[in-house]
């Protein structure tokens, strides 16, 4: 089980990293329900800045206008409203094959690429990589890959599905191919590894756990990047562009729940942080990156009623990242979730299973 403590921040960040990501882990202690709850009274107002323009306010009300999203719509934008309701693919089924599912942990002290860091508190030894393997999979044939940050699909609190019994079920359907699943932890270090606008995390994945699983579990990769996704919620949702967008020859599909493409964390190739993907990056690179990219946003997610010059709403900043992709072409699809807040569990309980079909088509 992993708890919040698990995420081994100084307590100001803890206090962040819980405010990003209340619907991610198993073992969310009673200080995250409080702020969850905070959140949802007040909406991004942990976030601060001035208030919404009457523009932004009238942007984000069209959002809610948007056509019913469902199962098997395609590109486009769409909006959503509770009843969310869990997809059936989410059941374990007695008449499907069941994957292997292993963990194992790596050592922060072997890592070239993020050793430990041990004046921050919590774990600074270890980080926790779980891997599922279809039962189809046969040795030596390349295999595509889902690759999750935070885990996601391992640990987290019912109704979020677990990601395991939606594999078994839709390869035996035959609804996505026979796909290897690597679901990692992040170390004490998780805003340096997820926020920061660069392909290094892709780079530490390649070298460092994919490379750890194919040598303790007899999986080979597939190098097609059609043939490898990437899956992550709020901060694990901006690494997973950036895993993309800096190593399109690895990744060519992306699926992000409540993407932190604010400014937090930036530097002189990003001075805005993750805010350059939508404002920059995607609009003035050309040509187009071979992406496939699906985009979730709650009404109540994190910094809501932040203005847009503040660079720190995500309900603003997804809703950018969608016009920024629709205006260059890109397949894409974006669902606007009224009533939900950041990384909502019920709505992925509902969306994880359609959305996997949509990114591999």
């Amino acid at each position: 089980m992993v708890s919040v403590m698990k995420t081994n921040f100084s307590l100001c960040w803890l206090v962040l990293f819980v405010a990003q990501a209340p619907g991610l882990f198993a073992a969310e202690l009673t200080a995250s329900q409080a702020v969850t709850a905070t959140n949802q009274n007040n909406p991004g107002g942990r976030r601060g800045g001035p208030p919404m323009s009457a523009e932004d306010q009238a942007a984000i009300a069209k959002l809610a206008e948007l056509p019913a999203w469902k199962p098997g719509v395609g590109d486009g934008d769409y909006s959503m409203r509770p009843p969310f309701t869990p997809a059936p693919e989410n059941t374990p089924r007695d008449n499907v094959p069941k994957g292997k599912v292993a963990t194992f942990h790596l050592s922060l002290a072997d890592s070239k690429f993020y050793p430990p860091s041990p004046g921050r508190p919590g774990n600074s030894t270890n980080r926790e990589v779980v891997v599922y393997i279809p039962a189809q999979y046969v040795p030596g044939t390349p295999a595509p890959l889902l690759l999750t940050h935070d885990a996601m699909g391992a640990h987290d609190q019912k109704p979020a599905p677990y990601l395991p019994d939606i594999l078994d079920n839709m390869i035996a359907d035959k609804r996505l191919p026979v796909m290897v699943a690597v679901m990692v932890m992040p170390s004490n270090m998780r805003s340096l590894e997820y926020d920061t606008v660069s392909g290094k995390y892709a780079e530490f994945i390649e070298a460092e756990v994919l490379r750890r699983v194919s040598k303790d579990y007899n999986v080979t990769f597939s190098k097609n990047p059609n043939q490898r996704a990437i899956m992550g919620g709020s901060s694990g949702g901006a690494a997973a562009l950036s895993m993309a967008w800096f190593h399109p020859e690895l990744y060519g599909r992306v699926l992000v729940y409540s993407g932190t493409f604010v400014n937090l964390r930036n530097g002189p190739e990003a001075p805005h942080g993750a805010w350059e993907y939508h404002e920059n990056f995607i609009p003035k690179t050309t040509p187009n990156k071979p992406l496939r990219i699906w985009l979730q946003v709650g009404e109540r997610d994190n910094g809501a009623t932040a203005s847009n010059a503040s660079m720190r709403n995500w309900v603003l900043a997804n809703m950018h990242m969608a016009a920024a992709l629709k205006s260059k072409g890109y397949p894409y699809q974006f669902v606007y979730s009224k009533e939900a807040g950041h990384v909502d569990r019920p709505v992925r309980a509902m969306t994880v299973a359609p959305a996997l079909e949509w990114l591999w088509k």
